[in-house]
Parts: C-alpha cells; sequence; structure tokens
C-alpha cells in the first residue's frame, strides 16, 4: 500500500454516517437496510466529521491540499489511486480494510468538446463527460465499485438489483471480480440484448419477470427482506457516493472552474442526486467558488419529476406508466426523486422532457461529433436545445452534458434509426420521416465496381447534413 493509501486508512472513526433524508436520524453505517427505521425514507451519507475548528477539511486535509494529493495521485500504480472513484477517497465513506476494494480501474473517463452539436443547440461552450467510457459501458461502475465493496464488507455471498440493463451489466462483473454472487431482475421484453449479455456473461442469476422495472424493484424488495442479499440499486446510500465522483473529475479536469451549466439525464434519479450532491459538497468543502446550475432531462414516456414539479412543486411523486425507446430511463417511481428535487432547488437548476423524435434526433447529432451514445444519454442535447430556446441557458454559457451509456449498450437502436425504420409503424413515423432523414446513414448494397461507389460519394457531397 503507498504512503497515500496508507494516510487515507487513518480517517478518524465516524467521519461518515448514514442519516436519513427526511427525518434526520442516523442509520447504522454499512447495515444492510437502504431505509430509515424510524420512517422508512432513503438514508444518504454525511460527514460531519469534516466540520473542525480549523474550518472544512475531508482526511484532514484543506481544499489546496486535497487537490495536491489527487493530482499526484494520477500518476500512483496503487489499485486504488488508479481508480477514478477511489483516488477521491477523502471525500468518500472509509472502508474497514482498503484492500477491500473492488475496482475495474473506474471512472477516469473524458471530456469532449462537441463543436457541432454546440451548433446545433446555440451555444458557444459545449463539452460532454463521457461515463460510458467505463468498464461496462456506463456510468454505473463509479458507484458499483463503492457499493459492492461495502457489501464485501459486510461479508455478503450475494448482491441483487433490479434493472433495465446497465446496473445488471455492472454490478454483476463487480460481484464476479470479488468472488459474490448476483442476482438480476429485468423486465421481460424491456431490456436490449447487448446489456443482457454482459450480465449473462459475468455470471449473473437472471430473472425476466413479468411486469416494468417498477415492478421488479418491488418483487426485489421483498426478496431482499427474505434473504441475506446485499441490494445494489441506487437507493444503495454508498452507490451515490462513488457516482458522485464523476462531478469531482469534471472539475478537476476544468481546473476547478465550474461550468454554468450540468445536463443529466432522469430515470431513478440517482445520478442526478449524486452529481449534485457531489456539487455542493466541494462547495461546502472550498475545492469550488460557485455552483454549476444542475438540470434533468426525462423523456416525455417516462417524465415523473417533470411532472412531479410542475403538477406539485416537487412535494409529492406523481409516478407515471413509463414508455420510451431509451430503455436505461424507462422508470415511472423513481426513487431518489427526493433527493433529486433538492438538488434541483440547491443549484437553481431545471427539468425539461422531450420527445422520442428529439431523443433519436439528439443521439445521431452527437454521433456527428464523432462521440457516440446511447438513447438515454441523447436526451441532454435535446433538452439543452429546449433550455435554449427557453432563455434559461444563455448562448455564451458553458454546458456539460453527462453521457452515460455507451453506444454499444443499445446497437439496434442505432441500426432501426439509420434504415428509417425505427418509429415504423408508431404515432412519431411520419414526424421521424422528414425531421430524421438527414442524419440517417443507411447502408447500402451496390454492384463491385468503382463507378457505384463513386457515384454514391458525389452524392454524399451535395447532401452533407453539416453544410
Amino acid at each position: 500500500m503507498t504512503d497515500h493509501a496508507a494516510s487515507a486508512s487513518k480517517l478518524e472513526p465516524g467521519v461518515s454516517q448514514l442519516r436519513c433524508i427526511a427525518c434526520a436520524a442516523v442509520g447504522e453505517s454499512g447495515a444492510k437496510s437502504v431505509r430509515c427505521a424510524q420512517c422508512g425514507d432513503l438514508l444518504e451519507v454525511a460527514y460531519p466529521g469534516w466540520k473542525t475548528a480549523a474550518g472544512m477539511r475531508a482526511g484532514g486535509l484543506d481544499a489546496a491540499g486535497l487537490k495536491q494529493l489527487w493530482l499526484q495521485r494520477r500518476t500512483s500504480r496503487n489499485a486504488l489511486d488508479e481508480s477514478g472513484v477511489w483516488r477521491f477517497r477523502e471525500i468518500l465513506p472509509a472502508l474497514n480494510d482498503w484492500n477491500l476494494a473492488i475496482t475495474l480501474r473506474e471512472g477516469n473517463t473524458p471530456v469532449y468538446e462537441l463543436p457541432s452539436c454546440g451548433r446545433v443547440a446555440g451555444v458557444e461552450r459545449l463539452f460532454a463527460k463521457h461515463q460510458g467510457m467505463n468498464p461496462t459501458g456506463s456510468f454505473k461502475d463509479t458507484g458499483m465499485t463503492a457499493a459492492a465493496s461495502f457489501a464485501r464488507q459486510g461479508g455478503f455471498r450475494w448482491v441483487a438489483c433490479a434493472s433495465t440493463g446497465n446496473t445488471s451489466a455492472s454490478m454483476a462483473a463487480y460481484a464476479a471480480r470479488a468472488g459474490m454472487r448476483s442476482l438480476v431482475l429485468i423486465p421481460q421484453g424491456q431490456i436490449t440484448w447487448g446489456k443482457l449479455s454482459q450480465a449473462l456473461d459475468y455470471g449473473a442469476v437472471t430473472c425476466q419477470l413479468k411486469t416494468d422495472f417498477d415492478g421488479c424493484m418491488r418483487v426485489l424488495d421483498e426478496v431482499v427482506e427474505r434473504m441475506p442479499v446485499y441490494l445494489l440499486n441506487s437507493v444503495n446510500p454508498y452507490r451515490l457516493e462513488g457516482q458522485k465522483t464523476a462531478a469531482v473529475e469534471l472539475l478537476e479536469r476544468l481546473d476547478w472552474q465550474p461550468p454554468d451549466h450540468i445536463i443529466v439525464p432522469g430515470g431513478n434519479l440517482g445520478n442526478s442526486s449524486a452529481i449534485g450532491k457531489a456539487l455542493l459538497e466541494m462547495k461546502e468543502l472550498g475545492l469550488i467558488s460557485s455552483l454549476p446550475k444542475l438540470s434533468v432531462i426525462q423523456a416525455e414516456g417516462a417524465n415523473a419529476l417533470v411532472r412531479t414539479m410542475r403538477e406539485t412543486g416537487g412535494k409529492k411523486l406523481i409516478s407515471v406508466h413509463a414508455e420510451t425507446m431509451a430503455t436505461a430511463i424507462k422508470i415511472g417511481s423513481p426513487a431518489s426523486w427526493k433527493k433529486a428535487v433538492r438538488v434541483l432547488e440547491a443549484t437553481g437548476g431545471a427539468v425539461e422532457q422531450v420527445s422520442e423524435v428529439e431523443i433519436a434526433l439528439a443521439k445521431a447529432e452527437i454521433g456527428a461529433d464523432g462521440i457516440g451514445c446511447e438513447p438515454a444519454s441523447a436526451v441532454t442535447l435535446a433538452g439543452l436545445k429546449k433550455l435554449v430556446q427557453q432563455g434559461f441557458v444563455k448562448k455564451n454559457e458553458s454546458v456539460v452534458l453527462i453521457l452515460t451509456g455507451n453506444l454499444l449498450k443499445d446497437p439496434d437502436f442505432t441500426l432501426k434509426f439509420h434504415r428509417g425504420d425505427l418509429f415504423a409503424g408508431t404515432e412519431h413515423e411520419e414526424e421521424a420521416a422528414s425531421v430524421l432523414s438527414p442524419r440517417q446513414r443507411a447502408p447500402m448494397v451496390l454492384d463491385a465496381n468503382a463507378n457505384a461507389v463513386v457515384k454514391v460519394l458525389e452524392y454524399a457531397e451535395q447532401t452533407d447534413p453539416r453544410e
């Protein structure tokens, strides 16, 4: 273990604790339950140990000390330092033994500039933090390394999740790496084969239930109550602690100069909650001087948070029957809605919804910048366009989109889009035909001669959508 890892292991006991988001009751750290024993609401990790007579300090270091330490670790060959999550362990709950950490070198994902998308959206500085470049192809890995490590510390043989795909792939990989068994509950016929194949390859016991994601979650809650199984969905507070490091990585990459806006897809709302939590904590610790506005974008057919904010002011969840081709956010009753509402209010962010055609178009536009993503990620660009039109995002402001999943998570969507049959037989067919055709690039079958290929090139020159 390096000197850095050794110093991190000396954190004072109790530097973090589990606390209810509603009644503030303190829960048992590392416990199996993810809900408050007093009121039943969700728990989160809090850090009362940060507040000292000398000010806000994490791991005994002030903001300048933390930045320097984290930067030094980037050249370390220690497994914890090579992780884009555990490199920031001073602001994470401490394991009893750092050797219990399960890591696949997650995090360390790139920040790309998106000049073409910026022109389409109407902003001068547009970037994407691509969490789809994680080991299993989605942002889930950053949370799973933390939660799975605490499952291992707790001595659990089995971990479990309900999933629309990405969570199952990530959980199965980390469980396999740690020698644990994994149980996956998925809604039958509502998960892409690319994601399901990952869970199977990593050895998960996989059950397709005849219900939707929310139904899978209800069944799983009962299974966890009856069996010695550790729940690894985003209601697990340690999941969100790992996921928050994406925001820390982003700000470090931007030399600790916050963008004006960060835009996140909204499904079960754990990721937006985690990123927002990180922003608030970084401000509290003095790592950043101002807060970006964090906004959440949902599909129109899975718009529970949008309706909750517009119809109840964020006071009561409005559940919906979720319907969207962006399966990663096809969730009608998001568990972390209260946490997301709190983040929206604290950062002054917005919530918006986008149509299926708008999602498909935005995905192709992101692709035109040479960056692939799964459909759920593309809601960010589609939503940004609306926020610019509304005047919420100004042309000269800097914006970062959080892309959550890799393009190869859902290749069928992409192939159907370019063949022109993505919306065949649906209510969107006519609209899609006129809006999407300039971006469609179906493969062509030609005679095996150069003349045929030259004709295609000449036509392509005349119809370039970038012109």
